[in-house]
């Protein structure tokens, strides 16, 4: 009898082993399945808050918890994702970042589409560019990327002529200003502060938006008035570090990015200028 006794209680003890092993196994797939993945991402101008605090409220059904980074000017989202800083940005088109790994050492990459952004000149002392004088200022972006996609837009404009072999030009490269144009550059986060001080400006369309601007109502011209004009370079883009190109949770945050619901959000928040890119064939 004692023997059976004994039989009986090692068998329920290696059940309740067995039971405790599974309700752990169990206890841990609920807490792996609840694990909060968080994620920042560095944006600039208060549309791209807006839009991508709204993505956020959606990738926490997902339990992804972005948090939205904003920076002041083009320089410091990259280099705040190169350190660490970040894990991801979105505010930047292709030239820009390309320019910035070749300078810098670095190695970001994109890892999904966001949208064509306009680049457009402005002013508050012309209502056309005929109206422009001999000598007049205008003021365009400084850094090598906007720069020259500016150059480009005042040679469309048949302001200045460019050397054709310059792929992304400078001001070295212009080959006849025929008005003398005086070129002021500028961050391109300065542009549109500038409008005061010059005839014209060449502002990215996150900044003309910032300072009241509806780009086209209120822009001379917008180079995407001819969208088959404007290079692949100047996508938009989401980055990451290379390292980190294939991680499954970023890739949650580009699909929820690349919604709908995210066109909408881009077409009021940039009064119908910014044109997704993301499905475009």
């Amino acid at each position: 009898m004692k023997k059976r006794i004994g039989l009986i209680t090692l068998a329920a003890a290696f059940i309740f082993i067995l039971g405790a092993c599974g309700a752990k196994g169990t206890a841990d797939k609920a807490d792996k399945a609840d694990k909060v993945e968080k994620v920042k991402i560095g944006v600039v101008s208060e549309s791209a808050i807006e839009i991508w605090k709204d993505v956020a409220k959606r990738l926490k059904d997902q339990n992804i918890d972005l948090e939205v980074v904003e920076f002041t000017d083009y320089n410091q989202p990259n280099i705040a994702l190169k350190n660490g800083d970040i894990d991801l940005n979105a505010f930047q088109h292709v030239a820009f970042l390309e320019d910035f790994n070749k300078n810098n050492d670095a190695d970001l990459t994109p890892i999904g589409f966001t949208f064509v952004s306009p680049l457009g000149i402005y002013s508050e002392k012309i209502k056309d560019i005929k109206e422009l004088k001999d000598g007049d200022s205008i003021a365009i972006p400084n850094d090598v990327t906007n720069g020259g996609r500016a150059l480009l837009l005042l040679q469309a404009l048949d302001l200045i002529k460019l050397d054709t072999k310059a792929a992304s030009p400078t001001v070295n490269d212009i080959t006849e200003n025929t008005k003398n144009i005086q070129i002021k550059e500028l961050d391109a986060a300065q542009t549109a502060r500038s409008l005061q001080d010059v005839a014209a400006a060449v502002v990215n369309t996150n900044y003309a938006v910032d300072a009241g601007f509806s780009p086209k109502k209120d822009a001379l011209y917008l180079d995407t008035d001819n969208i088959s004009e404007v290079k692949d370079i100047y996508k938009n883009v989401i980055a990451a570090r290379k390292a980190d190109k294939d991680n499954k949770v970023y890739k949650k945050v580009v699909a929820e990015y690349q919604t709908e619901a995210t066109k909408k959000l881009i077409d009021s928040t940039t009064n119908g200028t910014d044109i997704p890119i993301w499905d475009a064939k």
